[in-house]
């Protein structure tokens, strides 16, 4: 064995020690770097959290002369409006105010009153709700914002070439309910022919309606093994029929059983017919690209409250955003 002295291993020795140290510096200095990184990071989190949070109520819709407290001045209601734990909720006679809790559940408040927010929030029982994403989109696609870049995008114009149905192209017209509403144009005097057809042209259904809207049931045994439906309207005064037929296709089994899940969990939350939960309920179907059930969800929280405007709103965002209603020229 060739031999080594002691100078050049120490010398070695010495070199793989700074070697070592240098390899250590850099990386406790990416390690430093890193935590500064997360700790960053976690702050932010937290920031955008409490940011988030920074409100007991928001106000989904509004009815009447409603006012709120916040400090010393009363002030009107406005959709979208924050409420805190401190502030006070004024309700009119023959008002009514939608209110989402910071967890996402909605609350609904008819009755005539002065109410503590405080006392509002202690009737929120449990933690995070799984509504909550939905009323998030609802305050978020119809915020002032939301409709100031609809108006600024350049949308399809409807030049009056036959009755413009608002049902979505075949892309979406798949259906989760059983009942579909269908409503068209009223630029064309009624009443109204509605033919339902199956593939062949075959008349499943005709109705006749003075007004231009109509539902259905697809339980109805005249849909019986049909999955796909064919939708004509026609004026009866003039003759012009709707500028295409469209189309109502039915989830298949599959299909179904991707939303079953989800929308079972929200019913347990959505168990009362009201207005405000009909809303939401259509937040959930246009989020899953089910703008048929959307549609349907709109006209049933129309029919609950017909004298709140802002649910007709509402649904006149949803159908101007998925370009269901075009701008007339």
């Amino acid at each position: 064995m060739a031999y080594q002295s002691p100078k050049g291993s120490i010398k070695r020795m010495s070199r793989n020690w700074h070697d070592f140290s240098l390899l250590s510096n850099c990386k406790t200095s990416k390690n430093m770097k890193k935590g500064r990184f997360l700790v960053l990071v976690g702050f932010l989190i937290a920031t955008s959290f409490a940011y988030a949070q920074d409100y007991t109520f928001r106000v989904l819709a509004n009815k009447g002369a409603n006012e709120i407290k916040s400090g010393d001045g009363w002030q009107p209601v406005k959709t979208g409006a924050s409420l805190k734990m401190g502030d006070e909720l004024k309700v009119t006679e023959n008002a009514s105010i939608g209110l989402v809790h910071s967890s996402g559940k909605p609350l609904e408040v008819k009755k005539a009153n002065t109410y503590k927010v405080a006392d509002l929030a202690a009737q929120m029982s449990g933690g995070s709700s799984v509504l909550n994403k939905y009323t998030d989109f609802i305050l978020s696609s119809n915020s002032a914002e939301a409709k100031k870049n609809r108006l600024s995008a350049t949308g399809a114009v409807h030049r009056g070439l036959g009755i413009k149905v608002f049902l979505p192209n075949n892309q979406y017209a798949s259906v989760f309910s059983n009942i579909v509403y269908v409503n068209w144009d009223n630029a064309e005097k009624g009443p109204y022919t509605v033919s339902f057809l199956n593939m062949f042209d075959d008349v499943l259904l005709k109705v006749e309606t003075p007004e231009n809207k109509v539902s259905v049931d697809l339980n109805d045994p005249k849909f019986a093994g049909e999955s796909a439906i064919l939708v004509e309207i026609q004026s009866k005064t003039t003759g012009t029929k709707s500028d295409e037929r469209y189309l109502i296709k039915k989830l298949s089994p599959g299909e179904r059983e991707k939303i079953s899940s989800n929308f079972t969990d929200i019913m347990k939350e959505l168990n009362e017919e009201t207005a405000l939960n009909k809303v939401v309920l259509a937040s959930f179907y246009e989020q899953n690209k089910l703008l048929i059930d959307a549609i349907t969800a709109y006209e049933q929280a129309i029919k609950l409250a017909p004298d709140n405007p802002t649910y007709q709103d509402y649904y006149e965002e949803f159908l101007l955003r998925n370009k269901l209603k075009v701008i007339k020229q």
